[in-house]
């Protein structure tokens, strides 16, 4: 799955929402330097974001066709997963992972982000929540239950996203912790909105992980459903986003 999502690189940079700049600012103040590491980079979303802010960074990504988007938009990436990325004797001053950390083994990750920082160097590791108005995930869950019956996604969860990714971050703290050879590491929250019209949003569904592997007649009949009921509720929609964040700052040898 990690890899289905180069299907359609350009669709995914496109329709993929960026990070508060909020974020990408305290990131760039809590780190020691300007080499930032991005885990798992994709198209760049996140790199050209902290280009932006004049930092120098290096991309890794195991899927080549997103790596290729990323380098014609002027990131330099290397195609590894980052378990088996060789760093070459290189350092950096942060190690960042959007939408990604969840993908690499935490066994590995980690150790190997503690590997590759310099002294005070910050990990950081970040998502967007994202929770739809009910009617729209409602027919979402419908329409997919549907079409893809024997589906191994859970479309019916009726718990909180933000409670569901608040876990996850806890457990992603908690391997943080027992590494070693980090400071305490500290959760960060950002919360915002982003409007969409009908053709916005389906433009961005086909880029997450249910639907990346459909076939395109299936992924039709549930874009489908969904635009219908977009088109009931006026045509669009305002949604609010959680972007959740762990930190940890690489501690001096002693």
């Amino acid at each position: 799955m990690a890899e289905s999502f180069g299907a359609d690189a350009e669709r995914y940079d496109r329709a993929r929402p960026r990070y508060p700049d909020a974020l990408v600012n305290r990131i760039v103040a809590a780190s020691p330097g300007p080499d930032v590491l991005d885990v798992g980079c994709g198209t760049g979303i996140e790199a050209r974001q902290f280009q932006s802010a004049n930092r120098k960074v290096l991309g890794v990504d195991p899927d080549a066709r997103m790596a290729e988007f990323a380098r014609r938009s002027g990131v330099e990436v290397e195609v590894a997963t980052f378990e088996d990325w060789d760093p070459a004797g290189r350092v950096f001053d942060a190690v960042v992972a959007g939408q990604a950390w969840h993908w690499v083994d935490p066994v590995v990750g980690a150790p190997k982000a503690a590997q590759v920082l310099r002294p005070d160097g910050l990990l950081a590791v970040f998502a967007h929540v994202f929770e739809p108005p009910s009617a729209v995930a409602d027919a979402f869950a419908a329409v997919y239950r549907r079409v893809v019956p024997d589906s191994p996604f859970n479309v019916q969860s009726t718990r909180n996203g933000v409670d569901l990714y608040q876990a996850m971050f806890a457990k992603f703290a908690d391997g943080i912790r027992e590494v070693g050879g980090f400071g305490e590491p500290e959760q960060w929250r950002f919360d915002w909105e982003q409007s969409y019209t009908r053709d916005e949003w389906l433009d961005l569904l086909p880029t997450t992980g249910g639907l990346t592997k459909l076939p395109p007649d299936k992924l039709t009949q549930v874009l489908e459903g969904v635009g219908a009921t977009i088109d009931k509720i006026g045509g669009g929609f305002t949604m609010p986003y959680t972007t959740l964040m762990v930190t940890a700052a690489r501690t001096r040898a002693t």
